[in-house]
C-alpha cells in the first residue's frame, strides 16, 4: 500500500477515534428520555379556599423559601392563565408559564423548561370529595432536552410521588396556621 493510501487511513482512524471519544465526553444527541409520574392527596378545605393554592402566588404561603416565583407577567403577579414566572431551582433558572388556571372546574397546569434541558408539564386537578374536603391529583411529565438529564428524569419520576404527602402535610399546616390568627 502507497504512503499516501497509509496516511489516508491513519487520518481516517484518528479522527473517527476522536470523533467517538468527543460524542462520548460531550454527549449531544441520543435517545432522550420521558417520565410520567402522579400522585393524589386530600385537603380538609372546599375546593373553593383549596384551588387559589395552586397558583404561583397561593403556593408561596405553604411551599417553603425555595418557592419564590419572579413574575415577568402579569405585573403586580396575579395567579391567572398565562401567567410567565421564573423560579430558581439551585444552580439553575427555569421558566414557567400557566397553561390552564380555571377556578370553576379545578384546573390548572404548567409548562416549564429548566436550562435547555428539561421541560416539564403539570397538571393538577382538584375534586371536591365533600363540602368540606378537596382530592387533588397532581400529574407530572418531564422530558430531557438533553441526554445528560436522561437520568435525571428517570430519578424524578421515582421521587414525584413521595411529594404527595408532603404536599398534603404543609397545605394542612399552612391552613390551620391561617384559621388560628
Amino acid at each position: 500500500m502507497s504512503r499516501i493510501l497509509w496516511g489516508a487511513l491513519a487520518l481516517v482512524l484518528v479522527g473517527s477515534t476522536a470523533a467517538v471519544l468527543y460524542h462520548h465526553l460531550h454527549p449531544s444527541s441520543g435517545p432522550l428520555q420521558r417520565a410520567h409520574s402522579e400522585f393524589s392527596f386530600t385537603v380538609h378545605a372546599p375546593m373553593a379556599a383549596a384551588f387559589p393554592l395552586f397558583g404561583p402566588e397561593g403556593e408561596r404561603p405553604w411551599a417553603g423559601h425555595h418557592w419564590n416565583p419572579k413574575f415577568v407577567f402579569p405585573t403586580p403577579a396575579k395567579d391567572t392563565e398565562g401567567a410567565v414566572f421564573h423560579v430558581a431551582h439551585g444552580h439553575h433558572d427555569s421558566t414557567w408559564v400557566n397553561t390552564a388556571f380555571d377556578p370553576e372546574h379545578g384546573h390548572a397546569a404548567y409548562v416549564y423548561i429548566i436550562d435547555r434541558k428539561l421541560a416539564t408539564r403539570i397538571d393538577v386537578q382538584l375534586t371536591p370529595a365533600d363540602a368540606q374536603t378537596t382530592t387533588v391529583r397532581v400529574m407530572y411529565e418531564r422530558t430531557a432536552l438533553s441526554p445528560s438529564v436522561n437520568e435525571d428524569i428517570l430519578e424524578m419520576a421515582q421521587t414525584d410521588p413521595k411529594m404527595g404527602l408532603e404536599w398534603e402535610q404543609r397545605i394542612e399546616k399552612y391552613l390551620r396556621e391561617r384559621t388560628s390568627r
